[in-house]
């Protein structure tokens, strides 16, 4: 019997934890050696869809409002009690809200196997650490998304070194084909991006729900780059309550004309294969899935030197980081790459040959299921699903097999 697999996330939502948590869903159920349960805190979601096709059966949702009322508690058993019906071995949790609320319904099931995941390096208040710290004690293993966060879990958040492990996001690079046979023109269409004039396009996808994006220091940043590169355009893809804002701000900055807000992209090879430079401004991040994405589509990328950015970019040969905030320098970079195609894309080609040797969606399966396997055998359970049998002592000097159940 195979072992169970429940992937837990908050949402559905198209965020870079989601998109990671789906496709670890959809790499688990094809490979065949798990039995891969997918769940949520909330049902919504445009990844929702994906997820269903995987057929691996009912997706059940807890939905939350707090942590600290009636309701939670009721959810807390509903999660429990279905870990317990589909003997669950391995509960994987990704993010905040999911690490506190899965690792203790899995607690209190007594689930075999809890991994918790931390996938960013944002400053937590003391309340958050507090109870992300006690998620972390109920958990066997926490994943952290690159170098720099599970640096982070050790010496900040007081993780054992053994229990932080890392492993880093896999990237499907057939996804980030564009369609067969689209013009330039069919393609810049598809975002209501001008076609009548030859224009050079600097690109940022990242949602406009975090101010951590820091989405005003690329606009800063855009200004600048205007100035030297008149034809250049800037395109934000995502979308959020502070877009209203940032419109405002591209206008005081005189930007109306030249800054495209697309929303939301259902289109994300075509949009980078128009694209001339790919850019990431946040304050913090865990490991940027929008800096794999980029460099797969084989894009040169400038980026803050925040999180594991420096684990993907190579400093001036898949692309250049920078400070936080620091929009001069930011423009620079862009600017240079404007101005020298030719580098720009020998970046590009560096880029994409970098992710295909290091952040594959195949890396990140093995990486996995090495984790389970693992865990699962230091929690005293084979790989066939039963209890692994040793041989114990008894005091009559009798070596007996029993079933061991740690």
């Amino acid at each position: 019997m195979k072992h169970g697999v429940l992937i837990l996330v908050d949402s559905f939502n198209q965020g870079g934890s989601e998109r990671q948590a789906v496709q670890l869903a959809r790499l688990l159920t094809e490979s065949g050696r798990f039995r891969v349960h997918m769940a949520s805190i909330h049902a919504e979601g445009v990844l929702r869809a994906e997820a269903e096709r995987l057929e691996m059966g009912e997706i059940p949702s807890y939905p939350l409002t707090s942590f600290y009322d009636r309701n939670y508690l009721t959810q807390l058993r509903r999660l429990a009690r279905d870990l317990r019906r589909l003997n669950i071995s391995i509960l994987h949790t990704n993010d905040f809200y999911t690490n506190i609320f899965g690792m203790t319904a899995a607690a209190v099931a007594r689930t075999p196997v809890r991994i918790a995941s931390r996938r960013e390096s944002a400053v937590r208040s003391r309340a958050q650490r507090f109870v992300e710290r006690s998620a972390y004690r109920l958990a066997h293993a926490v994943i952290a998304n690159c170098e720099e966060v599970r640096r982070q879990l050790v010496r900040i958040e007081g993780l054992p070194a053994a229990k932080a492990v890392t492993l880093y996001n896999g990237l499907d690079m057939q996804r980030l084909t564009p369609r067969a046979g689209l013009s330039r023109d069919e393609m810049l269409a598809l975002f209501g991006l001008p076609t009548d004039e030859r224009r050079r396009f600097v690109t940022i996808v990242a949602n406009l729900r975090l101010d951590l994006k820091d989405h005003p220091t690329f606009l800063r940043a855009a200004r600048r780059v205007r100035e030297r590169v008149p034809d250049a355009a800037f395109v934000l893809a995502g979308e959020g309550g502070l877009t209203g804002g940032l419109k405002a701000l591209a206008r005081e900055l005189g930007l109306e004309r030249d800054t495209f807000f697309i929303g939301h992209c259902a289109h994300v090879p075509e949009l980078l294969a128009v694209s001339d430079v790919c850019v990431l401004s946040s304050r913090s991040e865990g490991f940027s899935n929008s800096i794999l994405e980029y460099m797969a589509a084989a894009r040169p990328v400038v980026a803050t030197d925040v999180g594991g950015a420096r684990e993907a970019i190579l400093e001036g040969e898949t692309g250049h980081l920078v400070s936080v905030g620091d929009d001069e320098a930011l423009a620079a970079r862009i600017i240079s790459l404007l101005e020298e195609p030719e580098r720009a894309r020998r970046m590009g080609e560096q880029g994409r040959r970098r992710i295909l040797e290091n952040f594959s969606c195949e890396a990140q399966l093995e990486r996995t299921e090495k984790l389970y396997e693992r865990l699962l055998a230091s929690r005293g359970r084979s790989m066939s699903g039963q209890p692994r049998r040793e041989q114990v002592r008894f005091d009559d000097g009798a070596a007996r097999e029993e079933r061991v159940s740690r």
